[in-house]
């Protein structure tokens, strides 16, 4: 056996006790870095609760900055207020005179009205009582004046059917819507008025059909058929203003178709018809 003398005399116990002495040193060595990483820990913790002690100092400082200025502030007000309401006592004051003055003044205006009042009812009776007689002669001037505009209006109607033309029938030929009026009124004859639109359209107008054929605008012309009883006449450039004269079945008295406008494919007039027309047949049993 070739084993080495030297080794095999090593004490047994040298070997854990090698072991023990690493395992402390490793735990000295950990519990040194722990050591170390507390104070770092405690030194951050130290510097923070110093910036929170200055920022509490500066914010403490701030309050009290304010709370000075609150204070002057209270103080000013209160030197406001004892004013205002020095002049507020002075104010009332005024007020209760004024509503003394004006209760005063009140009173004066009331025994004025009053006064005013007694003498308008006065002055008002006198008037009406002057007003009863001065209405009786009014209404005598107004009978008399009455009765000189019905005379008027009578002479200015005559005046008017003087200027009217007269028909072959001699009937009076109105010219406009006044004129027909006016004949209206006098009660002789009834009226139609018309206005026909567009040519050759028939159109109804009283008891007959009109029916325009062509217009002369600047010969103021028109031509014109009419359907009387179912029998169509046409009357070739007529004059405005010009009767067209016809005789419905069964009567001796004629109608008359007057045109009084003239316009683009349009005509404006009347027809004039006999109030109570007498009948052949009455006619004829009268003269039987």
């Amino acid at each position: 056996m070739d084993e080495n003398p030297e080794v095999s005399r090593m004490p047994s116990w040298i070997v854990p006790a090698v072991v023990v002495l690493a395992i402390v040193s490793i735990g000295g060595v950990g519990f040194a870095w722990y050591d170390s990483n507390q104070v770092q820990m405690a030194e951050q913790a130290n510097g923070q609760l110093k910036t929170a002690e200055q920022n509490t100092a500066q914010h403490v400082a701030t309050l009290e900055e304010k709370q000075k200025q609150a204070d002057t502030a209270n103080v000013q007000l209160q030197s406001d207020l004892d004013v205002v309401t020095k002049k507020l006592r002075l104010t009332q004051g005024d007020l209760k005179k004024a509503r003394d003055e004006a209760a005063q003044l009140a009173a004066q205006v009331r025994d004025d009205d009053a006064q005013k009042l007694t003498q308008l009812d006065s002055d008002v009776k006198n008037q009406l009582a002057t007003k009863a007689s001065t209405d009786e002669l009014n209404n005598d001037l107004t009978t008399v004046n009455g009765n000189v505009s019905g005379v008027k209006a009578d002479l200015e109607g005559t005046k008017n059917d003087l200027k009217m033309a007269r028909s072959e029938l001699g009937t009076l030929i109105a010219r406009n819507h006044d004129e027909i009026d006016t004949l209206r009124r006098m009660g002789e004859r009834d009226y139609v008025e018309f206005t026909v639109q567009g040519r050759n359209k028939p159109q109804k107008v009283g008891n007959i059909t009109v029916e325009l054929r062509s217009v002369n605008t600047k010969r103021n012309q028109f031509t014109v058929s009419l359907i009387v009883d179912d029998v169509r006449t046409e009357n070739k450039d007529r004059a405005l203003n010009q009767p067209i004269v016809f005789y419905p079945h069964g009567t001796h008295q004629a109608d008359e178709f007057v045109v009084n406008t003239v316009g683009k494919d349009n005509i404006s007039g009347y027809i004039s018809i006999p109030k109570n027309p007498t009948s052949t047949t009455t006619a004829t049993a009268s003269g039987n």
